[in-house]
């Protein structure tokens, strides 16, 4: 007798990030007998996730369901889930950006939606949060194309480049851009005292701090900041007592003035004048080390926000330009074609975008025992 139940499956790098691709047809109905499925394709809980195909780090441990539209002006719908490594637990109150930008290429080559070349449009349905991502995806014979000459800092070599229109994820968690209605907040944390702050909501909302706020400069690296234990315990705090406040997941970033800084694991130098503003990121309780392609778009319409703490310390003209420069660990990451305008009933975002790559990694089938189901 078959010990063991074999489920489709695809791996896909997105941007910087690494996700398993699984069909909703093809997974449990019962979400709790899904996601221990799920839990036992990435091989967790287990550090090393030695027994699945997870990655052992919060990058490369997530998750992709793919399902037919739910909605009429949607081609396909999108569940993101972020997998942990040593629970059974997959959360899935955010957004992954990075991950997003495969869903588009997925969809074309699974079927969902009829490929037209140079570049087909997909509008994906991501039911996290129940807005649209727009993602324009190149394609060749009627398949996605994968190389190109564009170059993400965190993915060696380039790609084709994938654009991704990310405008209706303005208050997609809130239904506000500035969730509290403030460009700066200042709450008591516990264990902290005072912390002020700018929150603002596009696609994952995002807590913005001033690194020199809590001692850092903001060119700290990956070991630097994950070896600072009280500063890790106070970003938790602080985002804990965030996520009470707006009743959603948040993520917090540090931010601070352009400067020079070494890239994470190249030794090259980024010079100061190569970014409008750096960021360091707390992510699973580390620093990320590039940055969330869903806080490019939250950060980079911050930065062009006028009275947030990003626009504060960011380069001048943002908005006049369209185009925001981001300094993380791993080099710089650009937010462009922004269109972003002041009116009576307050500030209107036109459009966002953010550009990535991505590609087919492994296609093939995960292997579950039959006890899990």
């Amino acid at each position: 007798m078959d010990e063991m139940i074999r489920i489709p499956t695809v791996i896909y790098r997105g941007g910087t990030s690494k996700a398993v691709f699984l069909k909703e047809n093809d997974l449990p109905g019962d979400a709790k007998i899904r996601d221990k499925v799920i839990c036992a394709i990435f091989g967790s809980p287990d550090k090393r996730q030695i027994d699945g195909l997870g990655g052992a780090d919060p990058l490369t441990s997530k998750l992709a369901i793919i399902g037919p539209p739910s909605r009429p002006d949607a081609d396909v719908d999108y569940t993101f889930g972020q997998v942990s490594i040593d629970s059974t637990v997959i959360l899935y109150g955010a957004v992954c950006g990075n991950v997003s930008a495969a869903v588009g290429p997925y969809a074309i080559d699974e079927g969902y939606v009829r490929p037209t070349e140079p570049e087909t449009k997909v509008r994906i349905h991501c039911t996290n949060n129940g807005r649209i991502i727009e993602a324009t995806v190149p394609v060749i014979g009627n398949r996605v194309r994968v190389h190109g000459d564009f170059a993400i800092d965190g993915v060696p070599g380039t790609g084709a480049r994938i654009e991704l229109n990310w405008s209706d994820m303005v208050g997609a968690n809130t239904g506000r851009l500035l969730p509290t209605g403030n460009a700066q907040d200042i709450l008591d944390v516990e264990g902290v005292g005072k912390v002020t702050m700018s929150i603002v909501d596009v696609a994952n909302p995002g807590i913005f701090i001033r690194a020199s706020d809590v001692g850092l400069k903001g060119t700290e690296s990956p070991e630097e900041i994950d070896a600072n234990q009280e500063l890790l315990r106070k970003s938790d705090a602080i985002t804990r007592v965030v996520m009470d406040r707006i009743k959603n997941i948040a993520l917090l970033t540090y931010v601070a003035p352009p400067a020079d800084y070494v890239k994470y694991g190249t030794g090259e130098t980024l010079k100061a004048d190569q970014v409008d503003l750096l960021v360091r990121m707390i992510f699973m309780g580390k620093l990320h080390k590039t940055f969330a392609a869903s806080m490019i778009n939250c950060c980079g319409t911050a930065a062009m926000v006028p009275g947030t703490l990003v626009n504060e310390v960011a380069s001048p003209g943002l908005t006049e330009r369209g185009m925001v420069r981001m300094g993380h660990p791993s080099g710089s990451a650009e937010l462009e074609g922004v269109e972003i305008r002041e009116t009576p009933a307050g500030i209107e975002v036109k459009k966002i975008i953010v550009y990535r790559t991505a590609r087919r990694l492994m296609e093939g089938y995960s292997f579950v025992k039959k006890e899990v189901f």
